[in-house]
């Protein structure tokens, strides 16, 4: 599943950094907007999906596509439009309706996502319709881009140099923005959660649903939760998986994501010095080290990569981050780091990474229609996550402030993980420059009045912390249904095979467990042959 807010229920190492970033970066709640009426949506509610073959190569023969029209601007129905892409299995048998899934992100692209993990969804065609979609913003949907050299600024940050000169610093930072807006083109200010569950809503009616059945993954949680602030009496069957924040600002996150994939690595660095081929050797403290030193040789001399560009140490922190998210992946990461450390070869560590090096020739449209496959900019995942965080996200800390604590929040990044702490400061560091995010889901959504919605969350979940999950259900009130997986791993659908068969029960037969009920941990470790689908 993707999410790039990555965290770990290990908050007590760090308790006094996180309490440091909230006092640093404000934590005020702005009030909410007074509600509006709305403008007439009519034509958009009008539409009915027209599913046909997918035309992209290499999707599965039953793969349908469609796509629906939503507005740019809902405030602003006539200022233009975008179109969704969408992508479907058939139910099997009679149809009793659809679900949807979101695989999380923010910036993941649904369509080629159910393409290459669907069959692990098959069992919920039993009835029903399986869908996803690209939002706004994303994959073929209008996608956005910081264009060719868009990560100079963010490499900026990851120098300690820059630190020093901090107004050299926000000067990056200010033209990486503005080089993001040339590049997005209209679509990116009109992103971000609250837009895009409204695209979700318009969708609904388009597959010809009173109610929406939904399946979120990590920040597809976040969403979930924002529809169902929206749209309560729309509700029908959520499960959300990995359940993200809603009241934690990005500094909170960051932090807490840091920690939470220092534990990860930790954890993995265990298990490799107890294989001969590790390529840290089989000293646990040594090998703790040569990652620090790794990653900041890399920095300091990145190497050439087959496609032309260079990888940096920066760039290994993200394909660690993707690769410590499941278990089972830990062999494959292993090998990758081998490659690397003794050959020199990137290609491995790379294909864990999300986004990419260069970019494919810039033909993406600008009048909202679908663009081709081939031509989603390779940096859109990083670029779809920085824009849907920074829309959703309403602190803006002043140059004044950022120049003036920029050193001691530095510090408290460092001290969460000397792996991650620097790149997880980038991230959020990125929103100087663009303006400010929507307050409406830390004022809005809570005291949810919907039918209920199953919230999983994992104990050792190194993406989104198990205390999210108690925490947003607490603040959706009570629609929210709690199973507590014992497991590892981010999510739990596709490691537990007891919260697989929890989920699929209620979307399916709306068997809902009780509130607070638990799923023991799957048995077998890394590389084992146990696929967690039940």
């Amino acid at each position: 599943m993707l999410t790039l807010l990555s965290a770990r229920p290990a908050v007590r190492r760090c308790a006094g950094a996180s309490a440091l970033a909230l006092a640093l970066l404000g934590s005020g709640l702005p009030a909410a907007a007074a509600d509006r009426p709305q403008p007439d949506l009519t034509r958009f509610y009008g539409q009915k999906a027209d599913w046909g073959p997918c035309r992209e190569r290499d999707m599965p023969e039953d793969l349908q596509c469609a796509k629906v029209t939503v507005p740019l601007d809902y405030a602003s129905p006539r200022a233009g439009t975008l179109d969704i892409a969408l992508a479907r299995y058939r139910a099997t048998g009679t149809r009793q309706g659809s679900i949807v899934l979101n695989f999380g992100g923010p910036g993941g692209a649904g369509v080629p996502a159910l393409a290459a993990e669907g069959r692990q969804f098959m069992d919920l065609t039993n009835g029903y319709d399986l869908v996803t979609f690209d939002p706004r913003g994303v994959g073929r949907s209008s996608p956005v881009s910081c264009g060719e050299g868009g990560d100079e600024a963010a490499a900026a940050t990851e120098r300690q140099a820059d630190i020093g000169h901090p107004q050299a610093l926000l000067a990056r930072l200010r033209q990486a923005a503005e080089q993001c807006a040339r590049s997005s083109g209209p679509v990116l200010p009109h992103i971000g959660t609250v837009n895009v569950s409204r695209d979700l809503d318009v969708i609904r009616q388009a597959l010809g649903d009173d109610r929406l059945n939904y399946l979120g993954f990590s920040y597809g949680t976040r969403l979930g939760a924002v529809y169902a602030t929206q749209f309560p009496g729309r509700v029908g069957r959520f499960a959300l998986d990995g359940v993200d924040t809603l009241t934690e600002p990005l500094a909170e996150e960051g932090l807490a994501g840091a920690e939470g994939q220092q534990t990860a690595l930790d954890d993995f660095l265990d298990w490799c010095v107890e294989d001969i081929g590790c390529p840290f050797g089989q000293d646990r403290r040594v090998a703790g080290d040569d990652v620090v030193r790794l990653v900041r040789s890399l920095d300091e001399n990145p190497v050439p990569t087959d496609f032309g560009g260079s990888f940096s140490g920066q760039d290994l922190v993200g394909a660690l981050g993707q690769a410590l998210y499941s278990k089972e992946l830990w062999p494959s990461l292993e090998r990758a780091l081998a490659s690397l450390l003794e050959d020199g070869d990137t290609r491995r560590v790379l294909a864990f990474s999300t986004g990419g090096i260069g970019l494919p020739p810039d033909r993406r449209r600008t009048d909202g229609g679908l663009v081709d496959a081939a031509d989603v900019p390779v940096d859109n995942l990083p670029a779809a996550l920085m824009a849907v965080n920074c829309a959703d996200d309403p602190d803006r800390p002043t140059a004044a402030r950022l120049t003036r604590d920029l050193k001691t929040l530095r510090a408290a990044y460092d001290e969460a993980s000397p792996v991650f702490g620097r790149y997880r400061l980038t991230q959020l560091l990125m929103c100087y420059g663009r303006p400010r995010g929507t307050d409406f889901i830390r004022d809005r959504v809570k005291d949810v009045r919907s039918a209920k919605m199953l919230l999983v969350g994992t104990r050792g979940d190194p993406a989104t912390p198990y205390r999210w999950t108690v925490e947003t259900a607490r603040r959706l009130g009570p629609s929210a249904v709690v199973l507590d997986n014992k497991g590892d791993g981010h999510t739990g659908y596709s490691s537990s095979s007891c919260v697989h068969r929890k989920i699929d029960d209620f979307l399916l037969y709306g068997s809902l467990p009780a509130n607070g009920s638990s799923c023991p941990a799957d048995t077998g470790g890394p590389g084992s042959d146990s696929d967690g689908t039940g």
